[in-house]
């Protein structure tokens, strides 16, 4: 590790270190808050006058989002984050082993012998089902054993890290208890 720190201040002490690496930042550094966030301004943008006011109803009502508006919602932010370079999408939650997880996948479903297409419905954004390893005492299980689900949280919004778009969801049990932290905050 002490390697890597001496390696990087032997670089930064060479005189052209900051023309090989220039950064180009912007006038005003406010324009790149919440870029990468589906934030209401970009579900305005995205989103149908009828999707936009179901899911702001969700938001701040806990009104339920019907499953054809919810499919609206997922090919907005489908539409979304592929504009922005991304190529999976992942359900994060906090289950109660103290950490963060995850359940990644692809936009990316292939069909037919030599075609694809970028596919993400309300279905895939609503509710997914984490392989068993989150589960608070962390045993191993096969899948179907676990009887885990994820549930999309709309009142958090989703965003970017790298080409993966996060979903924040909750952790929940098939029997709807809770497994995780913040199930029990909303």
């Amino acid at each position: 590790m002490s390697s890597l720190r001496f390696k990087a201040l032997e670089l930064i002490s060479q005189k052209d270190f900051r023309k090989i690496n220039a950064v180009e930042v912007p006038a005003k550094l406010s324009s790149l808050f919440c870029e990468n966030v589906f934030s209401e301004e970009t579900m305005r943008e995205y989103l149908t006058k009828e999707a936009f006011t179901s899911i702001q109803n969700a938001i701040k009502s806990g009104v339920k989002i019907q499953r054809d508006v919810a499919d609206q919602i997922a090919v907005a932010m489908k539409d979304w984050s592929l504009s922005k370079g991304v190529t999976h999408y992942t359900h994060w939650f906090q289950p109660l082993t103290g950490s963060t997880a995850e359940k990644h996948d692809s936009f990316f479903t292939p069909f037919e012998s030599d075609r694809a297409i970028d596919r993400f419905s309300g279905g895939m954004l609503i509710q997914q089902e984490p392989d068993a390893s989150s589960f608070p005492n962390g045993g191993i299980r096969n899948t179907f054993e676990a009887r885990g689900y994820t549930a999309w949280d709309p009142t958090s919004p989703a965003f970017i890290m790298g080409t993966t778009l996060c979903i924040p969801s909750i952790f929940i049990s098939y029997t709807g208890e809770t497994l995780d932290y913040k199930a029990p905050l909303l």
